[in-house]
């Protein structure tokens, strides 16, 4: 077999390896070359009729097209139909596990459990982010006692202009302070300039974190300068390390897990392979009692209804808000949401929003969704939780981990080398091809699937390798050292 029908009712099947013209599988024969991961008409469809993928409909034929064509940008065009939603219809309560897992984390004093156990050196504006750096880098991963994983300097280039009531310095606040609170941020030391818009002492009070014995800050006005605040800081560091060092791992609960998803540099098999195995992973963690965040706002058009189905009615109403908000930005800004699928996507095989986010959505697998919340608010209810935020993976994933993730997974077709801290990531391949050319970067090797191995099997090999990964073994992208840079906060007002 050659190529893939995924459901009886899909107008397209897809090519499991470069095809020539001429081809002949599944009773098609190809009228010209399809690359591997793209998609094949297996029967015709007039004009203007949807086409369907996944049993679901991933747009409109924009000429008639041929039994055994290619289909793609040059035929296939985005639909705005509307999908039945039928809120609530497929809520269920997953299965009871039948058996008892645990893993080896950080118990912190509010009932949180931490993956792991670093300090971070925070920045209130990015004139800071120079001496952040310099403090962070005096402490190599190598050089530090057990117990403290590692000392990263988080960075951004905000906090200076805007008014200190103004939405960017808002949700810069609302970041910081969910990776100050962070389970696994053992302890923090805050760097600023002294005159930005983002004063020190009146975010701490606002987000509530003036009382914490945790946290220390510094000026770099007030301490003299840069070498002076480095001096500075490099000894606050030493004694936040002093604290930290010894704490030891203890057995957790599942439901010490919150599991952020994400999938970047899409292609035409991540939907087939190491999203919905991915999907699987996340049941076994939700029937656990343990939490997952989904997100990327922009990347579900076209497949909400397959969360609203499984939202109570409040929840499934403040999804449909984010995305009636989603839509009238986009126009604001002169742009349609179906600008995404990105090149990278496109060259995978994945021709509309629509089916890049059917594909995407499966990530979360099928337990009932639970909660709608802001970026980067706290994760409020256990199990599946939509946080909402911009297509856009370093910015999606810093908003999940200031809600609460402690574990990050990374679906990839085409190939990311993204990593994020202070909670470690997960990457997965959906393509033998990309885990073998890009090996360093990836930690599982999804496309066994295409080779007959089920879903299930490789969703309980995840799920195992989520709960090593929270235990402490290290991802490829920690290896590797990455993770520092990847603190992306979103930036949506104006600057002045």
């Amino acid at each position: 077999m050659t190529l893939l029908r995924l459901h009886p009712d899909d107008d397209v099947a897809i090519a499991l390896t470069d095809l020539p013209s001429g081809h002949a599988s599944n009773g098609v024969t190809l009228t010209g070359a399809v690359a591997g991961g793209h998609k094949v008409a297996v029967r015709a469809v007039a004009a203007g009729a949807a086409v369907h993928k996944y049993g679901q409909v991933i747009g409109l034929a924009s000429d008639d097209i041929p039994a055994g064509s290619w289909v793609h940008t040059h035929n296939l065009v985005m639909s705005d139909t509307d999908r039945a939603a039928e809120i609530g219809a497929g809520r269920r309560p997953l299965p009871a596990p039948d058996d008892t897992v645990t893993w080896s984390g950080y118990r912190r004093a509010d009932g949180r459990w931490g993956t792991r156990n670093t300090i971070a050196i925070l920045t209130s504006v990015n004139c800071s982010a120079t001496v952040a750096r310099r403090i962070a880098t005096a402490f190599p991963r190598e050089t530090l006692p057990p117990g403290v994983d590692d000392v990263v300097a988080y960075t951004h280039t905000g906090g200076c202009g805007g008014a200190f009531d103004g939405k960017d310095v808002r949700m810069l606040q609302r970041t910081l302070a969910g990776y100050a609170r962070h389970p696994n941020v053992a302890a923090v030391l805050i760097v600023g300039l002294g005159c930005e818009a983002n004063q020190i002492p009146d975010w701490l009070t606002r987000e509530g974190l003036s009382a914490s014995p945790h946290l220390r800050s510094l000026s770099i006005q007030d301490a003299g300068g840069t070498l002076k605040a480095i001096a500075a800081g490099e000894a606050i560091v030493r004694e936040l390390i002093a604290t930290a060092a010894g704490t030891p791992r203890e057995p957790a609960p599942v439901s010490g897990l919150v599991v952020g998803l994400q999938c970047g540099g899409s292609d035409g098999w991540s939907g087939v392979t190491a999203n919905p195995a991915l999907g699987r992973a996340v049941d076994r963690l939700v029937s656990h009692g343990g939490s997952a965040l989904l997100s990327e706002t922009p990347e579900i058009w076209g497949a909400e209804h397959l969360l609203l189905r499984r939202a109570e009615a409040d929840t499934a109403r403040a999804l449909l808000d984010r995305l009636d908000w989603w839509r009238d930005h986009a126009l604001q800004h002169g742009m349609a949401l179906n600008n995404n699928p990105s090149p990278g996507n496109l060259k995978g095989g994945l021709t509309t929003i629509l089916e890049k986010s059917l594909g995407a959505v499966a990530k979360a697998g099928s337990s009932n969704l639970q909660d709608v919340i802001g970026y980067a608010q706290p994760v409020r209810r256990t199990g599946l939780t939509f946080m909402d935020s911009p297509g856009y993976d370093p910015c999606s994933a810093t908003g999940q981990i200031a809600s609460g993730a402690n574990v990050i997974t990374f679906t990839t077709g085409r190939g990311s080398v993204f990593g994020s801290k202070p909670a470690p990531c997960l990457k997965i391949a959906s393509n033998a091809g990309l885990a073998g050319w890009m090996a360093e970067d990836i930690d599982i090797d999804a496309s066994g699937i295409l080779a007959g191995q089920s879903l299930e099997a490789m969703g309980e090999i995840i799920f195992r390798r989520i709960l090593s990964l929270a235990s402490g073994e290290p991802s490829a992208s920690e290896t590797l050292g990455i993770g520092d840079a990847e603190f992306v906060p979103w930036q949506m007002g104006a600057w002045l």
